[in-house]
């Protein structure tokens, strides 16, 4: 499973904006094969800044969304409505009950 966390901060004459942008890629892009889970939230300390947190079951899933012409006309849009560069990580995991005792490390 590959799980993304990314966040982007708006201006105040701009959140609004974002946030119904980001809310109509999150809903789109729940419908894609692969898409596990897609979400996006308001950060209580600063109310201008979303963090999206997303789940997909495979490499090739994300490239897939990525390759979607709604993903990168987002990306382009959230940019201009920023209010500096979106921060994206990628991680590869697997559901903890998969994990042997061993494989966690100690302390």
């Amino acid at each position: 499973m590959i799980i993304i966390t990314g966040s982007i901060t708006g201006r105040p004459d701009t959140i609004s904006e974002l946030m119904a942008a980001s809310l109509e890629h999150v809903l789109r892009s729940r419908s894609e094969p692969g898409c596990i889970s897609h979400s996006v939230h308001r950060d209580v300390e600063n109310p201008l800044r979303l963090v999206f947190i997303e789940q997909w079951e495979s490499p090739a899933a994300v490239r897939a969304h990525f390759a979607v012409p709604a993903s990168a006309e987002f990306v382009r849009a959230a940019a201009a409505l920023s209010d500096s560069p979106p921060s994206l990580e990628m991680f590869t995991a697997m559901p903890a009950g998969e994990l042997a005792a061993g494989d966690i490390p100690a302390g």
